[in-house]
Protein backbone atom coordinates (compact mmCIF):
# COMPACT_ATOMS: atom_id res chain seq x y z
CA UNK A 1 0.00 0.00 0.00
CA UNK A 2 1.45 2.94 -0.86
CA UNK A 3 1.73 5.75 2.09
CA UNK A 4 1.23 9.30 1.76
CA UNK A 5 4.05 11.53 3.48
CA UNK A 6 2.13 13.61 6.36
CA UNK A 7 3.25 15.15 9.09
CA UNK A 8 2.67 12.26 11.80
CA UNK A 9 3.13 13.54 15.36
CA UNK A 10 4.37 10.65 17.87
CA UNK A 11 3.04 11.25 21.95
CA UNK A 12 3.68 9.02 24.77
CA UNK A 13 0.53 8.17 26.69
CA UNK A 14 1.24 7.73 30.16
CA UNK A 15 0.25 4.71 33.00
CA UNK A 16 -1.93 5.46 35.39
CA UNK A 17 -4.47 3.58 37.34
CA UNK A 18 -8.30 3.78 37.92
CA UNK A 19 -10.02 2.08 40.15
CA UNK A 20 -7.95 -0.53 40.22
CA UNK A 21 -7.58 -1.34 36.28
CA UNK A 22 -3.87 -0.40 34.74
CA UNK A 23 -4.90 2.56 32.27
CA UNK A 24 -2.95 4.09 29.11
CA UNK A 25 -3.47 8.34 29.51
CA UNK A 26 -3.51 9.69 25.91
CA UNK A 27 -5.69 12.75 26.86
CA UNK A 28 -4.30 15.63 28.04
CA UNK A 29 -0.60 15.96 28.00
CA UNK A 30 1.53 18.32 27.63
CA UNK A 31 2.04 18.66 23.81
CA UNK A 32 -1.70 17.98 22.92
CA UNK A 33 -4.60 19.40 25.60
CA UNK A 34 -7.25 18.33 23.54
CA UNK A 35 -7.89 16.75 19.92
CA UNK A 36 -11.29 18.98 18.75
CA UNK A 37 -13.64 18.92 22.00
CA UNK A 38 -12.35 15.85 22.82
CA UNK A 39 -10.09 16.92 25.46
CA UNK A 40 -9.41 13.05 27.48
CA UNK A 41 -9.02 9.90 26.61
CA UNK A 42 -8.17 6.48 28.85
CA UNK A 43 -7.47 3.49 27.39
CA UNK A 44 -8.44 1.10 30.13
CA UNK A 45 -7.21 -2.65 29.77
CA UNK A 46 -6.98 -5.13 28.76
CA UNK A 47 -6.50 -6.12 31.75
CA UNK A 48 -7.23 -9.28 33.97
CA UNK A 49 -8.03 -7.52 37.83
CA UNK A 50 -8.26 -9.43 40.78
CA UNK A 51 -12.04 -9.63 41.97
CA UNK A 52 -13.97 -7.51 42.64
CA UNK A 53 -12.71 -5.58 39.75
CA UNK A 54 -12.58 -1.45 38.84
CA UNK A 55 -14.40 0.17 41.48
CA UNK A 56 -15.06 3.87 40.81
CA UNK A 57 -16.37 5.55 43.90
CA UNK A 58 -19.02 8.73 43.55
CA UNK A 59 -17.14 11.38 42.08
CA UNK A 60 -18.19 14.76 40.50
CA UNK A 61 -18.55 16.06 36.98
CA UNK A 62 -19.10 19.60 35.62
CA UNK A 63 -18.42 21.04 31.90
CA UNK A 64 -18.27 18.28 29.90
CA UNK A 65 -19.60 14.56 28.82
CA UNK A 66 -18.22 11.46 29.51
CA UNK A 67 -18.42 8.89 26.68
CA UNK A 68 -17.57 4.78 27.67
CA UNK A 69 -16.73 2.78 24.43
CA UNK A 70 -16.53 -1.23 26.01
CA UNK A 71 -14.81 -3.64 24.13
CA UNK A 72 -14.84 -6.34 27.04
CA UNK A 73 -16.21 -6.65 30.38
CA UNK A 74 -19.50 -4.98 31.85
CA UNK A 75 -19.70 -1.87 33.89
CA UNK A 76 -22.68 -1.10 36.38
CA UNK A 77 -23.36 3.14 35.66
CA UNK A 78 -24.80 4.66 38.62
CA UNK A 79 -25.40 8.94 38.74
CA UNK A 80 -27.30 11.31 41.19
CA UNK A 81 -30.07 11.82 38.65
CA UNK A 82 -31.22 8.21 39.80
CA UNK A 83 -30.28 6.15 36.33
CA UNK A 84 -28.86 2.72 36.72
CA UNK A 85 -27.11 1.40 33.67
CA UNK A 86 -24.92 -1.54 32.84
CA UNK A 87 -23.34 -1.16 29.69
CA UNK A 88 -21.47 -4.23 27.62
CA UNK A 89 -19.03 -5.20 24.97
CA UNK A 90 -20.45 -2.63 21.66
CA UNK A 91 -22.12 -0.72 23.54
CA UNK A 92 -21.65 3.35 24.30
CA UNK A 93 -23.05 5.40 27.91
CA UNK A 94 -23.09 8.89 27.45
CA UNK A 95 -23.32 11.32 30.37
CA UNK A 96 -23.74 14.72 30.03
CA UNK A 97 -22.44 16.56 33.16
CA UNK A 98 -23.55 20.18 32.55
CA UNK A 99 -24.15 22.27 35.85
CA UNK A 100 -23.23 18.82 37.96
CA UNK A 101 -23.60 15.43 37.91
CA UNK A 102 -22.10 12.59 40.08
CA UNK A 103 -21.75 9.02 38.85
CA UNK A 104 -19.73 5.53 40.11
CA UNK A 105 -18.60 2.55 38.12
CA UNK A 106 -18.43 -0.77 38.85
CA UNK A 107 -17.13 -3.79 37.32
CA UNK A 108 -19.62 -6.89 36.90
CA UNK A 109 -17.27 -9.18 35.30
CA UNK A 110 -13.98 -8.69 37.37
CA UNK A 111 -11.95 -11.59 35.19
CA UNK A 112 -11.75 -8.66 32.16
CA UNK A 113 -11.99 -5.52 31.35
CA UNK A 114 -10.92 -3.28 27.65
CA UNK A 115 -12.85 -0.16 27.47
CA UNK A 116 -11.89 3.45 25.92
CA UNK A 117 -13.16 6.25 28.00
CA UNK A 118 -13.63 9.87 26.81
CA UNK A 119 -14.44 12.93 27.98
CA UNK A 120 -15.62 15.81 25.59
CA UNK A 121 -15.62 19.41 26.79
CA UNK A 122 -18.98 20.79 26.46
CA UNK A 123 -18.68 24.44 24.62
CA UNK A 124 -19.95 28.14 26.11
CA UNK A 125 -23.35 27.56 24.81
CA UNK A 126 -23.86 23.87 26.51
CA UNK A 127 -21.53 23.68 29.79
CA UNK A 128 -23.79 24.79 32.17
CA UNK A 129 -27.00 22.56 30.42
CA UNK A 130 -28.97 20.40 32.89
CA UNK A 131 -27.29 16.97 33.51
CA UNK A 132 -28.89 13.44 31.67
CA UNK A 133 -27.84 10.19 31.08
CA UNK A 134 -27.76 7.93 27.86
CA UNK A 135 -27.21 4.76 26.37
CA UNK A 136 -26.61 3.22 23.29
CA UNK A 137 -26.92 -0.48 22.83
CA UNK A 138 -26.93 -0.15 18.63
CA UNK A 139 -23.84 1.53 17.12
CA UNK A 140 -24.40 1.91 13.50
CA UNK A 141 -21.38 -0.18 11.13
CA UNK A 142 -19.70 -0.48 8.13
CA UNK A 143 -16.59 -1.84 6.30
CA UNK A 144 -13.22 0.02 5.83
CA UNK A 145 -10.85 -1.81 3.58
CA UNK A 146 -10.53 -5.22 5.75
CA UNK A 147 -11.69 -3.62 8.84
CA UNK A 148 -15.34 -3.74 10.89
CA UNK A 149 -15.92 -0.23 11.19
CA UNK A 150 -18.27 1.32 13.99
CA UNK A 151 -18.66 4.99 14.27
CA UNK A 152 -18.82 5.80 17.92
CA UNK A 153 -19.70 9.57 17.65
CA UNK A 154 -20.42 12.21 15.09
CA UNK A 155 -20.50 11.85 11.45
CA UNK A 156 -17.34 9.35 9.86
CA UNK A 157 -17.73 7.21 6.80
CA UNK A 158 -21.35 8.07 5.34
CA UNK A 159 -22.70 7.21 8.81
CA UNK A 160 -23.97 9.26 11.76
CA UNK A 161 -23.84 7.60 15.65
CA UNK A 162 -26.93 8.47 17.99
CA UNK A 163 -24.88 9.96 20.85
CA UNK A 164 -26.11 13.66 21.22
CA UNK A 165 -22.79 15.60 20.87
CA UNK A 166 -22.83 19.37 21.01
CA UNK A 167 -19.63 19.89 19.05
CA UNK A 168 -18.55 18.74 15.18
CA UNK A 169 -16.32 15.88 16.10
CA UNK A 170 -16.29 11.93 15.50
CA UNK A 171 -15.00 9.05 16.50
CA UNK A 172 -14.30 5.08 14.95
CA UNK A 173 -13.49 2.05 16.12
CA UNK A 174 -11.80 -0.12 13.98
CA UNK A 175 -11.40 -3.84 14.42
CA UNK A 176 -9.56 -6.61 11.92
CA UNK A 177 -11.69 -9.20 13.47
CA UNK A 178 -11.67 -11.94 10.76
CA UNK A 179 -9.13 -11.60 9.28
CA UNK A 180 -5.69 -14.36 9.10
CA UNK A 181 -3.24 -12.17 6.85
CA UNK A 182 -2.22 -8.41 7.75
CA UNK A 183 -5.08 -5.95 6.52
CA UNK A 184 -5.34 -3.00 5.33
CA UNK A 185 -7.53 0.16 4.45
CA UNK A 186 -7.30 3.64 3.42
CA UNK A 187 -9.36 5.97 6.11
CA UNK A 188 -11.07 9.00 4.94
CA UNK A 189 -11.02 11.83 7.19
CA UNK A 190 -12.25 15.44 7.16
CA UNK A 191 -9.89 17.97 6.62
CA UNK A 192 -11.36 20.48 8.31
CA UNK A 193 -10.88 18.75 11.44
CA UNK A 194 -7.72 17.54 13.04
CA UNK A 195 -7.28 13.83 14.18
CA UNK A 196 -5.63 11.37 16.48
CA UNK A 197 -5.09 7.62 16.50
CA UNK A 198 -4.38 5.11 19.31
CA UNK A 199 -4.09 1.53 19.05
CA UNK A 200 -6.23 -0.65 21.39
CA UNK A 201 -4.74 -3.75 20.28
CA UNK A 202 -2.29 -5.84 18.23
CA UNK A 203 0.17 -4.31 15.57
CA UNK A 204 -0.73 -1.03 14.05
CA UNK A 205 1.14 1.42 11.55
CA UNK A 206 -0.35 4.74 10.26
CA UNK A 207 0.98 5.78 6.79
CA UNK A 208 4.05 2.83 7.57
CA UNK A 209 4.86 4.49 11.30
CA UNK A 210 4.24 2.00 13.82
CA UNK A 211 2.20 2.79 16.50
CA UNK A 212 2.70 1.31 20.01
CA UNK A 213 0.21 1.16 22.43
CA UNK A 214 2.04 3.73 24.45
CA UNK A 215 1.77 6.08 21.75
CA UNK A 216 -0.75 8.47 20.64
CA UNK A 217 -0.06 9.65 16.49
CA UNK A 218 -1.50 12.98 16.00
CA UNK A 219 -3.05 14.41 12.41
CA UNK A 220 -3.28 17.43 11.96
CA UNK A 221 -5.74 19.40 10.06
CA UNK A 222 -6.02 19.43 6.21
CA UNK A 223 -5.31 15.67 6.26
CA UNK A 224 -8.06 13.96 3.74
CA UNK A 225 -7.11 10.35 4.68
CA UNK A 226 -4.42 7.93 6.42
CA UNK A 227 -3.31 4.58 5.40
CA UNK A 228 -3.87 1.36 7.90
CA UNK A 229 -1.56 -1.42 8.28
CA UNK A 230 -2.37 -4.11 10.96
CA UNK A 231 -2.13 -7.35 12.05
CA UNK A 232 -5.09 -9.87 12.52
CA UNK A 233 -7.14 -8.79 15.05
CA UNK A 234 -5.82 -5.78 15.74
CA UNK A 235 -8.10 -2.98 16.73
CA UNK A 236 -7.52 0.93 17.09
CA UNK A 237 -9.54 4.44 17.54
CA UNK A 238 -9.53 7.10 15.52
CA UNK A 239 -11.06 10.07 17.02
CA UNK A 240 -11.35 13.78 15.52
CA UNK A 241 -13.45 17.23 15.63
CA UNK A 242 -12.96 20.89 14.39
CA UNK A 243 -10.43 22.97 16.56
CA UNK A 244 -12.21 24.25 19.85
CA UNK A 245 -11.30 27.80 19.84
CA UNK A 246 -12.76 27.76 23.50
CA UNK A 247 -9.50 28.16 26.08
CA UNK A 248 -10.98 25.11 29.13
CA UNK A 249 -9.61 24.59 32.69
CA UNK A 250 -9.63 20.87 33.44
CA UNK A 251 -8.55 19.49 36.79
CA UNK A 252 -9.56 16.53 38.47
CA UNK A 253 -13.12 15.68 36.98
CA UNK A 254 -14.14 19.18 36.01
CA UNK A 255 -13.85 21.34 33.06
CA UNK A 256 -14.37 24.92 33.82
CA UNK A 257 -12.89 28.00 31.91
CA UNK A 258 -11.96 30.36 35.42
CA UNK A 259 -9.86 29.23 38.55
CA UNK A 260 -12.87 30.33 40.19
CA UNK A 261 -15.36 27.76 39.05
CA UNK A 262 -13.06 25.23 39.58
CA UNK A 263 -12.79 26.01 43.83
CA UNK A 264 -16.62 26.79 43.59
CA UNK A 265 -17.19 23.73 41.95
CA UNK A 266 -15.14 21.42 44.50
CA UNK A 267 -16.38 22.96 47.55
CA UNK A 268 -19.76 22.55 46.90
CA UNK A 269 -18.55 18.54 46.38
CA UNK A 270 -16.97 18.49 49.64
CA UNK A 271 -19.69 20.52 51.45
CA UNK A 272 -22.61 17.55 49.84
CA UNK A 273 -19.97 14.93 51.28
CA UNK A 274 -19.92 16.53 54.67
CA UNK A 275 -23.50 17.05 54.73
CA UNK A 276 -24.06 12.89 53.70
CA UNK A 277 -21.92 12.13 56.33
CA UNK A 278 -23.64 13.90 59.16
CA UNK A 279 -27.12 12.86 58.88
CA UNK A 280 -29.17 11.66 55.64
CA UNK A 281 -31.21 14.21 53.77
CA UNK A 282 -34.72 12.88 53.04
CA UNK A 283 -36.11 15.89 51.88
CA UNK A 284 -36.41 15.64 47.74
CA UNK A 285 -36.19 19.64 47.43
CA UNK A 286 -33.36 20.04 49.37
CA UNK A 287 -31.74 17.27 47.59
CA UNK A 288 -32.77 18.70 44.20
CA UNK A 289 -31.29 22.06 44.89
CA UNK A 290 -28.01 20.37 45.54
CA UNK A 291 -25.22 21.29 42.57
CA UNK A 292 -24.66 17.44 42.28
CA UNK A 293 -27.84 16.09 43.34
CA UNK A 294 -28.98 13.71 45.61
CA UNK A 295 -25.99 10.86 47.06
CA UNK A 296 -25.29 8.19 44.47
CA UNK A 297 -27.05 4.99 44.97
CA UNK A 298 -23.42 3.11 45.23
CA UNK A 299 -22.49 1.35 48.32
CA UNK A 300 -18.62 2.32 47.30
CA UNK A 301 -17.12 5.41 49.45
CA UNK A 302 -17.43 8.80 47.62
CA UNK A 303 -14.43 9.91 46.27
CA UNK A 304 -12.73 13.05 47.78
CA UNK A 305 -11.58 16.32 45.60
CA UNK A 306 -7.81 16.34 45.61
CA UNK A 307 -6.90 19.97 47.95
CA UNK A 308 -5.82 23.22 45.43
CA UNK A 309 -3.79 24.92 48.06
CA UNK A 310 -1.08 26.53 46.45
CA UNK A 311 -1.79 25.33 42.89
CA UNK A 312 -2.46 27.52 39.67
CA UNK A 313 -4.85 26.42 37.33
CA UNK A 314 -3.70 27.34 33.56
CA UNK A 315 -6.35 27.06 30.68
CA UNK A 316 -5.21 25.41 27.74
Amino acid sequence: MTHPTLPLQHLPTRIADVGGIPIHRALPQRALRKVGAWCFLDHAGPADPEPPGMQVGPHPHIGLQTFTWMIRGEVLHRDSLGNEQMIRPGQVNLMTAGYGIAHSEESQTPSHIHAAQLWIALPQSHRNIPPRFQHYPELPRTRVGDFDATVLAGEALGLTAPAEVHSPLMAVDLHAANASTAVGADMPLRADFEHAVLTLSGDVKVNGEALPEQELIYVPLGTERIALDCAPDSRLLVIGGAPMGEEILLWWNLVARTSEEIHEARDQWEAQLKEDAAAPNTDPKSLAQRRFGPPVASALESLHAPSLDGMVLRAS
